[in-house]
């Protein structure tokens, strides 16, 4: 007979946004923990008044106590894990039709997916999965030959996620293969093609959240002038190149991106793209003291609120970078700028465009809200899944 798990009692007025189906519980969420459960092991998970929520994963050393995987009484197995995978690859293939024209996609999106501390990207024959829940790395090897075998990839690639590995327990240096993941590995985009270090990129070495805004800003970019701002391996900038731009300009501070993008830009056969190492905002001033103007300026950078604490500072620093990208934009010119802050909501962020037209007294036009690619669904039970803006406005 299999033993009870181990119950997460809940402190009172906590367990609604869980019965509604967020899969989060938070440690300061949490009235006491009855039994002695270890680190990964599956826990019930009940209200103060002892009503069951649903099943899910510990780990007493994250501020993520537990995450909730189900919302009745069944088992947390193996063929839970494996049923869940085959829902995930299955939205892709069959609704999505991801396979039919890219070979780079999400194909695991966390939360979204209902496999909150997994995110896992596909790159032509080979998956990279990044683990966020020492609970989920635990089962690792359940979880890669279930891929395997759900997707027929000759590579898998997973290592613990460097951002959160120390808090919730993680070795980042527990770096698993099975296959062969080939030294260079070059995928397709909206007919661009890429350069994918998956070895040792961030993140999982390419940004495929970004795929649709890159061919939805590059609609604006004909016969103009593009500035692109943190520019990675060069997705916005390619694709406004492609699309006929005039001249591009692609900045970033990362030596070993920009050497990625500019392998990019001669491997698609693109002379007219200049890339330049720095600081953003330095390059920004100085172009602004040089009197340089730009017809379509993106601006795309890395996370500024990981943490709520974050919050304030984050949106000083939004506020800050497109005042600076505003002040180098032309009269009638195009905004595309980006928030990837979860914490950063969609109505917080349209505020800091507001804030921006306010204090630089020129008039903005959103003209599209975007947000990342349906390989990356929205939870409506988890907003913070919806963590992507997108904002393309007119700037007069």
């Amino acid at each position: 007979m299999t033993p009870s798990p181990a119950r997460v009692v809940l402190k009172p007025k906590r367990a609604r946004p869980l019965f509604a189906g967020h899969p989060w519980v938070f440690a300061q969420s949490i009235a006491r923990v009855e039994g002695s459960p270890e680190p990964g092991d599956a826990v019930e998970v009940v209200s103060h008044e002892g009503a069951t929520v649903g099943r899910g994963l510990y780990n007493p050393s994250s501020a993520i106590r537990a995450r909730l995987y189900r919302w009745d009484d069944g088992p947390l197995d193996d063929a839970f894990w494996t049923e869940r995978l085959d829902a995930a690859v299955r939205l892709r293939r069959d609704v999505l039709g991801l396979d039919a024209r890219n070979s780079a996609y999400r194909l695991v999106f966390s939360e979204g997916d209902g496999l909150s501390g997994l995110t896992l990207d596909r790159y032509g024959p080979c998956l990279v999965a990044l683990f966020s829940s020492l609970a989920l790395h635990k089962r690792r090897d359940v979880i890669l030959d279930a891929l395997q075998t759900l997707t027929g990839a000759e590579g898998l690639l997973a290592r613990p996620d460097r951002v959160v590995a120390k808090e919730e327990g993680l070795d980042v240096g527990d770096v698993k293969i099975l296959g062969t993941i080939p030294e260079e590995l070059t995928v397709v985009e909206n007919g661009l093609s890429y350069r994918v270090d998956v070895l040792q990129g961030q993140k999982t070495g390419f940004y495929c959240d970004q795929r649709e805004n890159r061919e939805a800003v590059a609609r604006y970019c004909r016969g103009k002038r593009v500035l692109d701002l943190f520019c990675f391996t060069g997705g916005f900038a390619l694709n406004a190149a492609k699309a006929g731009a005039s001249a591009v300009t692609a900045v970033d501070s990362s030596a070993p991106a920009l050497a990625v993008a500019r392998e990019n830009a001669r491997i698609n056969d693109v002379a007219n793209v200049e890339f330049e190492q720095g600081d953003v905002p330095k390059i920004l001033e100085r172009l602004r003291e040089a009197g340089e103007r730009f017809d379509v300026v993106v601006c795309d950078p890395p996370k500024y609120a990981g943490h709520a604490r974050d919050l304030t500072q984050a949106l000083g620093a939004y506020a800050r970078l497109n005042h600076a990208a505003v002040d180098v934009l032309s009269p009638g010119g195009i905004l595309a700028t980006c928030s990837c802050s979860g914490l950063v909501d969609r109505a917080t962020f349209r505020d800091v465009l507001a804030n921006v037209a306010e204090h630089s007294r020129r008039p903005i036009q959103i003209l599209e809200q975007r947000g990342q690619g349906p390989d990356h669904p929205v939870s409506a039970s988890c907003p913070e899944t919806d963590y992507l803006k997108c904002l393309i406005a007119r700037v007069g």
